[in-house]
């Protein structure tokens, strides 16, 4: 039913308090080199992207998250939890995924209370697990019952979408500009849905060396607007 969509919609939503729309991921320091300078590079580069690092780190874990959530395997979604952190080697970008994972879990498990939920946020305040939105997206997602591959797709284009918006503040570009670029670039999520149904657990976290430099990079960046 179209009304389980709803809670996915309210976890996109720029209003929500995860922290996305305070983080660009390591974007900014291309911005300030001003190799990202317009709507095509900045397309292209969300593209590379998708391809290159989405789709092997937040998007696998979703499809990874969603399938444990199906069968309840609490060790799994710890699995999970642990080699994404471990996978991001950028210090910034790793808390900053730590940080919106658990504010997403704590307000989560309050509008939208489960079982999983609850035990993935309790284990993020022990400091036992250390929190990622993909896990506790797909949580909810599959707890309201939404098809996996929308639960996926559905992901992707919220995390995409925080990056345009973000580079729209950044470089800048008008806004025109970067909803062509959401427009332009949803061919590819489709194609990044159907890539991801192929991988498991082994194919987690494999990134691109050049995005991970800029993420670190960005940590003494003299000026920033954004907190990654």
């Amino acid at each position: 039913m179209m009304h389980n969509w709803y809670p996915l919609f309210q976890l996109c939503d720029s209003n929500f308090p995860s922290g996305a729309f305070s983080h660009s991921l390591g974007f900014e320091t291309y911005f300030q080199k001003h190799q990202l300078q317009d709507r095509e590079s900045l397309e292209k580069a969300i593209s590379l992207y998708i391809r290159r690092q989405l789709i092997f780190t937040d998007g696998l874990a979703c499809k990874l998250a969603y399938e444990a959530a199906e069968k309840e395997d609490n060790h799994a979604l710890a699995e999970i939890d642990r080699l994404l952190i471990a996978s991001c080697l950028a210090r910034e970008s790793r808390e900053a995924g730590c940080r919106m994972g658990k504010r997403m879990a704590k307000v989560c498990a309050e509008l939208y209370p489960s079982p999983l939920l609850s035990g993935y946020l309790k284990g993020v305040q022990e400091k036992k697990l250390h929190g990622h939105p993909a896990i506790v997206f797909a949580l909810v997602g599959c707890q309201m019952r939404v098809p996996k591959e929308t639960v996926i797709g559905v992901y992707l284009f919220s995390a995409v979408s925080a990056l345009v918006q973000n580079a729209v503040r950044g470089i800048p570009i008008g806004q025109t500009d970067g909803q062509r670029i959401l427009t332009n670039i949803q061919p590819e999520m489709n194609e990044a849905v159907a890539v991801i149904s192929q991988f498991s657990t082994e194919d987690l976290g494999v990134s691109c060396p050049g995005l991970e430099i800029a993420q670190m990079q960005h940590e003494r960046l003299h000026v920033r607007l954004f907190m990654s």
